[in-house]
């Protein structure tokens, strides 16, 4: 038999605080992968770039499965070791998902425009800007909002990129995209 425990109203107080508090911190936390993934696929972006527009190396693309195996390693461990630490909200449930399948959706494309022999760049930041821009709607936290309008503006630009300029287009807009708003809400007072 379960007995109902009564609070005081300054044990409710801090109970409430303590809630809006730990949501808070689940919000910044959300900071972490916008600015490891935006270092990683910005410099795996440019890297390409720079080894296939300058070189004679014909494996250009080695720095995006390299540094997306990175990035999966780190964010893998990151979550496992927040996990039990952190209480889960239902922005941070939502979030998690929706970045899970649009992870599952990212790798999909570019095997999919890799075996057509056909750049994905344009359907990668297609994908960045859906994520990015539903975050920012969710968090309400306006850069994350601009960053996936950013993404999507330049999903469309790309069409009318030459070949070779899309990755270069997809490393220089993660900048604003990602690693801006990434520190902004690292660093925001939520």
């Amino acid at each position: 038999m379960e007995t109902e425990q009564s609070l005081s109203a300054k044990e409710s107080l801090e109970l409430i605080s303590d809630v809006i508090s730990k949501t808070k911190d689940n919000i910044k936390e959300n900071s972490y992968c916008f600015i490891l993934w935006g270092w990683l696929i910005s410099s795996a972006s440019i890297l390409y770039f720079v080894i296939s527009k300058f070189t004679d190396f014909q494996y250009s693309f080695l720095p995006f499965p390299l540094l997306a195996g990175i990035g999966i390693i780190l964010t893998v461990r990151y979550y496992l070791k927040h996990k039990s630490t952190n209480t889960e909200t239902y922005f941070s449930y939502f979030l998690y998902r929706l970045w899970l399948v649009l992870g599952i959706c990212f790798m999909a494309v570019v095997f999919i425009n890799v075996s057509q022999k056909l750049p994905p760049f344009t359907y990668t930041m297609l994908i960045c800007g859906i994520g990015t821009f539903v975050s920012g709607l969710v968090l309400r936290f306006t850069p994350l909002t601009l960053g996936g309008i950013l993404f999507l503006a330049s999903a469309v630009l790309t069409i009318y990129v030459p070949t070779e300029y899309k990755v270069l287009v997809q490393g220089l807009v993660i900048i604003p995209g990602y690693l801006i708003p990434g520190y902004l809400l690292k660093y925001s007072r939520s």
